[in-house]
């Protein structure tokens, strides 16, 4: 039987659309293949996502003693946080909201079939 280590990140100031772009490029791949990738990506929401799968790697190392040349991203999604309304006033006495969304993300590793 696998077990399925896990770890999360929420509250995130990047909306989780943006975030789903990086995390489409990491997904199914080996831990430190998607860590090294995510070195190199110039996005914003690219170092919250590789912290996350480091703080899973960490998990699965020290609370169930796995090596991490054998894990591999299993699942990786990022749901909706809070959105916060900034106040904005446009012309004529118009309120135009601003809308600064967050995001929760989650990984799932599971460590490769021998």
């Amino acid at each position: 039987m696998t077990q399925d280590i896990r770890a999360h990140a929420r509250y995130i100031p990047v909306s989780p659309q943006k975030a789903r772009l990086v995390i489409d490029l990491v997904r199914g791949k080996d831990v430190l293949e998607a860590l090294d990738l995510l070195r190199f990506i110039p996005n914003k929401a690219a170092r919250p996502v590789s912290k996350v799968i480091a703080s899973a790697m960490a998990n699965a190392e020290e609370n169930f003693g796995l090596n991490r040349n054998d894990l591999y991203i299993y699942r990786i999604y990022a749901d909706e946080g809070p959105t916060r309304r900034w106040r904005r006033f446009g012309a004529r006495g118009r309120f135009k909201p601003w809308l600064r969304r967050s995001s929760h993300i989650t990984v799932i590793l599971r460590e490769h079939e021998a």
